[in-house]
């Protein structure tokens, strides 16, 4: 079973969060959340305290794919953690899935991450997403490695993306929530 971290610091943003862990899960990918506080409740962007599954550790490092959500304030949180910093270094490192959605980018292009790959991100990010080879206006985007996403209105092709890099076909779960039929991409 192909296994997801998806990471949980103070501010990030919830929906974004909540939806891609529900529709990893729904894919079959063990998915867990992990924090970087004692307290088993994050604050998110919108002052929501959702449970994290586990405390952020080395264990981050058996998954398949990392997972870097946005949020106005988290992005710099994560900037500041050393650690996580490295560990985004390690996963791009071991050509492991690397995932980052709306500011979570961010945080991809400062680990280095990105350099070289075709990436996508939010409304004016290709001032910012600069070491990307190119920078594309789709909801999501996976090259090599990377996955990257706009932000808050495509958890969706985001997390497909991540199912398809992980080699699980989506088709199944877009079939059932209507997805195909409303149009999704």
């Amino acid at each position: 079973m192909k296994r997801a971290a998806v990471l949980m610091i103070e501010g990030y943003e919830e929906s974004e969060t909540i939806q891609i862990v529900d529709l990893l899960r729904r894919g079959g990918v063990e998915t867990h959340t992990f924090r970087f506080q004692e307290e088993e409740y994050v604050l998110s962007m919108q002052g929501m305290r959702i449970k994290a599954d586990r405390m952020f550790s080395d264990e981050v490092r058996d998954y398949d794919v990392i997972v870097v959500p946005g949020g106005r304030t988290a992005w710099q949180r994560f900037l500041d953690n050393k650690y996580v910093m490295e560990t985004l270094k390690w996963f791009n490192e071991q050509n492991k899935l690397v995932a980052g959605m709306c500011s979570g980018t961010k945080v991809l292009e400062a680990a280095g991450v990105l350099a070289g790959k075709k990436v996508t991100g939010y409304t004016g990010y290709e001032n910012v997403l600069t070491s990307a080879r190119e920078f594309v206006e789709e909801p999501a985007v996976y090259d090599q490695n990377v996955i990257t996403s706009v932000g808050p209105a495509t958890p969706y092709p985001f997390a497909f993306a991540i199912l398809e890099a992980l080699g699980i076909d989506p088709s199944s779960i877009k079939e059932r929530m209507l997805y195909t039929l409303a149009k999704g991409r």
